[in-house]
């Protein structure tokens, strides 16, 4: 080996609210680092509480997020290494973007039916949407553009996180970003 680092990749983990977007990245990560790839993973809700401490949810709000959040990303792919978008994106020009600003880009779609996400509901989302509490939950008020020609499509409701890791990692391989 000669020394120089590799040439990082971004991954974006998108799909409804609970549909196991966040279990997925965490068994990419430890797939990625049983390989000795170090992943950075900017998640949504962690960035949200930083960049909008008062998350309205409304689209001009989300806009300057996603904005943001890729722009994070962009800049962590350059100067450090890979990196893990795990968000919701609602929007398919939100992904695009980012695909349009990595040249190593995966989109990975969690496509999990929405009542099997409302059933999971971990975070209580479905449950404030229901209780009107919640009046932008992508898939149900908002709406969730998913991909037209994601990279690869996991089934939440059919695969464990550990075995959709495997495929991600295997398309890694197969494009030649992981050895």
């Amino acid at each position: 080996m000669d020394g120089s680092k590799p040439e990082a990749f971004a991954i974006w983990i998108t799909g409804l609210p609970a549909s196991g977007k966040s279990a997925l990245t965490a068994a990419v990560k430890a797939a990625l680092a049983r390989r000795g790839v170090e992943v950075e993973v900017l998640e949504s809700d962690v960035l949200r509480k930083i960049l909008t401490p008062e998350p309205r949810y409304h689209e001009e709000e989300r806009n300057v997020f996603y904005r943001l959040m890729v722009s994070h990303g962009v800049l962590h792919v350059q100067h450090r290494g890979p990196v893990i978008f795990d968000a919701t994106a609602n929007r398919r020009a939100y992904r695009d973007w980012a695909r349009e600003q990595i040249g190593r880009f995966l989109e990975i779609y969690v496509d999990t039916p929405v009542s099997i996400c409302m059933a999971r509901d971990p975070k209580g989302i479905y449950r404030k949407a229901r209780e009107g509490g919640a009046a932008s939950v992508p898939g149900l008020q908002a709406v969730y553009e998913p991909p037209e020609a994601a990279d690869l499509v996991v089934h939440g409701d059919r695969e464990t996180p550990e075995e959709a890791a495997d495929r991600v990692v295997a398309l890694l391989v197969e494009r030649g970003w992981l050895q």
